[in-house]
């Protein structure tokens, strides 16, 4: 029986505690950030009110809101917190990781200031003052932290040059409704599951000014050729962004009705303004509002154009208007369909 913590008790990080649980074959700890989520769990309903609410947690996992006893004899610590929180929490964490802890990221980021995938985050604090370095690896995919909750037949990728790693993973966490497959490519995944949140902002803001299916086939396309862009810059693989971690994460969060991303560019294309809508979310995380100027820096730092992504950082820390937003992207100079441009 394996000891697993999961650090963020989010949606997704609810959701993969009950997917875990749900094979009886793992004693599982959630933290969590709030004191109130924790006592949601605890109680004989055993919900996450705040964030997964109608969803029961098996009594296999272990609601806390202390690091030290989440991390407390963990062979596998499977990171969900909002990447603005990563750098500060595995600060606090790193005393708690020893060499042979498996490290798995979900959490579809980057962070704003360095640039920096997750895993790079987490090895950038961790695997430093002559420590053991820490085994690293990273899970994304399509999947709606309800729909796998409910038990909803979902596939995702764990990506590691660590084989060893992969294997163990895709072991430990796979279930007759939830598949993992292994990948060798962690920038690629990474990316994949960071980038495709601005297109699906974009789609949002697509639905949100009232245009129909031929404007969100054009922003996927066209947005997973930038994405396929910056991927291949920053050393990953073309082939990646084919998958479950590119094109499959990239279609579900444009066009399903409870992606975050999606619903924040919805209501922009209203004319809603961005403070009124994070007031509106109630603590839950938008990813791709803070990927969006990361990705913007990435992509001028290695010199790649991604004018779907600009013009949603227009959006959401310029003030421009959508619909001129659009505008400009429908009337670029004339390109060709390769994926270069």
């Amino acid at each position: 029986m394996s000891n697993i913590a999961i650090i963020g008790a989010g949606a997704w990080g609810t959701a993969l505690s009950i997917v875990l649980g749900r094979k009886e074959t793992h004693q599982v700890r959630l933290w969590a950030h709030e004191k109130e989520v924790c006592e949601s769990i605890a109680q004989q309903q055993r919900v996450n009110e705040k964030f997964l609410p109608g969803q029961t947690i098996p009594a296999c996992v272990t609601p806390c809101n202390d690091l030290a006893e989440a991390l407390e004899g963990s062979t596998i610590v499977v990171s969900v917190m909002p990447s603005q929180h990563c750098r500060r929490l595995f600060e606090r964490m790193r005393p708690h990781l020893h060499a042979e802890t498996l490290i798995v990221s979900a959490t579809k980021g980057l962070e704003e200031n360095s640039l920096l995938r997750m895993t790079e985050v987490i090895a950038q604090v961790c695997n430093r003052d002559d420590r053991p370095a820490l085994r690293i690896g990273a899970l994304s995919g399509p999947s709606f932290a309800l729909e796998a909750a409910r038990g909803d037949p979902t596939a995702i990728a764990v990506a590691s040059q660590d084989k060893e790693l992969a294997r163990t993973v895709q072991q430990e966490f796979s279930h007759a409704s939830f598949r993992i497959y292994t990948n060798e490519d962690p920038v690629g995944v990474e990316l994949g599951g960071a980038l495709k949140n601005t297109i699906a902002i974009a789609a949002g803001v697509s639905a949100g000014l009232g245009f129909g299916h031929n404007s969100v086939a054009a922003l996927i396309t066209r947005g997973l050729a930038e994405m396929t862009r910056l991927v291949v810059a920053c050393g990953g693989r073309a082939e990646t962004m084919a998958g479950l971690a590119g094109l499959g994460d990239l279609v579900l969060t444009c066009t399903g009705g409870l992606s975050r991303n999606r619903s924040v560019g919805v209501e922009l294309g209203r004319g809603r303004k961005l403070p009124e809508i994070l007031a509106g979310m109630h603590g839950t995380v938008a990813e791709g509002i803070f990927t969006t100027a990361a990705a913007v820096g990435l992509a001028r730092a290695r010199g790649v154009e991604m004018p779907i992504t600009e013009q949603m950082h227009a959006i959401l820390h310029e003030g421009k208007a959508p619909r001129e937003a659009i505008y400009e992207l429908m009337t670029r100079s004339s390109k060709s369909e390769a994926l270069r441009t």
